[in-house]
Formats: structure tokens, sequence, C-alpha cells
């Protein structure tokens, strides 16, 4: 029987499509706040957090602007009042109903920024309080896992950083969904798949790196696989897991490494998974073109994007790889123990 968030991920190109040709005509708009302001403050949490992470990135090495991620508490436990002119704080919550990531791009906005909101909620109580409301057109989504929800809210920060003037062509983001559409079929068929998911039904938990623009998908994946199939899942940028943490990866601790065809990251990445190999474990690739999977002991396709837009097709494998794993494990992927569809934080 197919799974709700299966069904979800197959939603992806229609409603990646949808998103982008709803949010491209909104770039003059994101334009006439960046005039404004000179860096950048993402507020989120949980998957949308992951999403900021490559905002940040994107912002950073294309659009040449500071960009860095909020702590909610400051605004919502500590109530302090900071100097924020200058700023553009982009809120990012799948339903706009989290009443934490409102009151932080409120108290934002008080503290003299101009504020953005991506949501996929249309007249939610976050778009309501920003100037400018990137609405993503995902349509309902009702598994907790975010799938849809997630990779619209990587569109709308890809018109993001077109809008504050980012050096890539928008021709690649309108590839998105073909491309997505083709990451479905070709992982299903990938004889990758279930060798993956039945070395990662054996063993406690794993390993999750990437770095730059590929490294909130692996932070994302990590988070899906945590809480879809219950396996500890650490996500890590391999610059920090090669300061320590790879003393955990081992024979019952395999590494997922997730890296764009391209850019220049991709190199470390292979380098990465040699080492990982080298030291008897099982590295997994996602994504990283014939040069990962030539280093990995089993790798899954990426998609054929330039790297600026790559995390909008190289998350849907990793996706599919989830559910099957949560199947495989006697778990029910659309409903995990414990997790709401929105989660309140205080």
């Amino acid at each position: 029987m197919t799974s709700q968030m299966r069904a979800e991920i197959g939603e992806q190109p229609d409603a990646l499509r949808r998103t982008i040709d709803a949010l491209l005509p909104r770039t003059p708009d994101i334009g006439a706040l960046a005039r404004e302001t000179r860096q950048v403050l993402f507020i989120a949490r949980g998957s949308s957090d992951n999403a900021a992470v490559y905002g940040r990135y994107l912002v950073e090495a294309h659009a040449g602007r500071l960009a860095t991620l909020a702590a909610p508490s400051i605004a919502t436990a500590y109530r302090r009042r900071l100097d924020l002119s200058g700023v553009l704080a982009v809120a990012i919550s799948q339903s706009g109903k989290t009443e934490e990531i409102v009151e932080t791009l409120d108290w934002a906005r008080d503290c003299g920024a101009r504020t953005v909101a991506v949501t996929n909620g249309a007249g939610s109580p976050l778009a309501e309080a920003a100037e400018v409301a990137l609405v993503t057109r995902a349509g309902a989504e009702i598994a907790v896992p975010a799938t849809k929800t997630y990779t619209t809210q990587l569109a709308a920060l890809s018109v993001l950083g077109l809008g504050l003037g980012a050096a890539v062509a928008e021709d690649d983001l309108r590839r998105v969904p073909d491309e997505v559409a083709r990451m479905i079929a070709l992982t299903e068929d990938s004889p990758a798949l279930p060798e993956i998911v039945e070395d990662l039904a054996k063993v406690p938990g794993t390993v999750v790196s990437g770095r730059g623009i590929a490294f909130g998908t692996a932070l994302e994946l990590a988070l899906k696989i945590k809480e879809a199939c219950y396996l500890h899942a650490m996500g890590l940028s391999y610059a920090d897991l090669l300061h320590g943490p790879i003393a955990v990866v081992d024979a019952q601790t395999p590494a997922l490494l997730v890296a764009a065809d391209s850019g220049p990251t991709l190199p470390g990445t292979v380098a990465l998974a040699r080492r990982v190999r080298g030291a008897g474990a099982h590295a997994f690739g996602v994504g990283g073109g014939p040069e990962l999977a030539e280093a990995c002991s089993a790798a899954l396709p990426g998609p054929a994007l330039p790297e600026w837009v790559a995390p909008l097709g190289l998350i849907v494998p990793g996706q599919i790889m989830v559910e099957n794993l949560a199947r495989r494990l006697g778990i029910d992927p659309d409903v995990p123990r414990g997790l709401n569809k929105v989660t309140q934080t205080d």
C-alpha cells in the first residue's frame, strides 16, 4: 500500500512548478526590500530551519550578503531588543501558525528589520505579519514528515536569492520540476535503493554529511531518518565531521554523503567517502555524480542541476530512501510517534 508520504513525494514536480510560476513575479517586491537592507536574518525551526541553511549559503555565495540564522529565544524568552536596522528578516514556517516564529518576526520588525515570510499557509498569521509573503503552492500536506512543503520552501528561497541579486540563471530554477520528476523515476529504479535500505535497517544509526549549499540537505535527511525511522542520525558538515566525530563511523555506523554533481565541495565529499571506506565502514552517496558513486559502497543518483539549485532535487532520493526504510522497519512513515504537523514551542 502506498503511504501518504510517498504520494506527496510524487506530487513535488507539480507543487514546484506552481510555486515557481507564482513566486518568480515577486522578485521586484524582494528587490525593493533589498535596496533598504544589507544582510539577511533567517527565522525558522525544524525542516524550515534546514531550508534556511540552504538560504544562507545561497545568499552569501551568490548574492554577496551576510546571512545568519536567528535564535528565536532571544526574542521570545530573553526578550532582548536588538538593532536590526538594515536587516531583512525572513521567517519560514510550513503552516505559518507556529507562534514562536510569528512572534519572532514581529519582534524583528519592531527592532527595525524589513520582513518576508515563506509559508504554505495563505492567510496565515505569519503571512499576514510580513511585508512580503512568499506563499508556496504545495497544497495540503497530510503526512507529518515534510516533503513537498520543504522543497517548495527551497524554491521560494531560490526566488528570494534572485530578488536579492544572486548572480545565477533564472532558467536553472525553471528546470527544477522536470528534473525532480526524473529523479523520482531514477531513484525508484535504482538498484542501490534496496541495497542501502537493507544496510541501514541493520544498524542503530548513521552519520549524514554534506558541505556548503548541500549542507542543509544533509541536515534535512538526518532529520527525516530520525523522525520517520527512529534511528540515530547525526547531520554534520564534513568539515566538522573530520574534527573528531568521524571516530563514530564504523561497521555499525555507515555514512550517508550528500553532494551536488559539481561545485567546490564535491572533491572533499569524494575524499571523505574514500576515508570512510578505508576505515572499514560503508559510505552511501546521494548525488555527487560518477565521482562520488565510484568512491562509495553504493549511491543514489543526484539531479542534473547547477549547484545553486541542486538541493531542490538532491533531497528527493533521500526522501524516497527514508520512506522505504520506514516501511522496511515496520513503521508508518505518515504518523511518526510523538509528532504533530504543527509544532508549537515556547
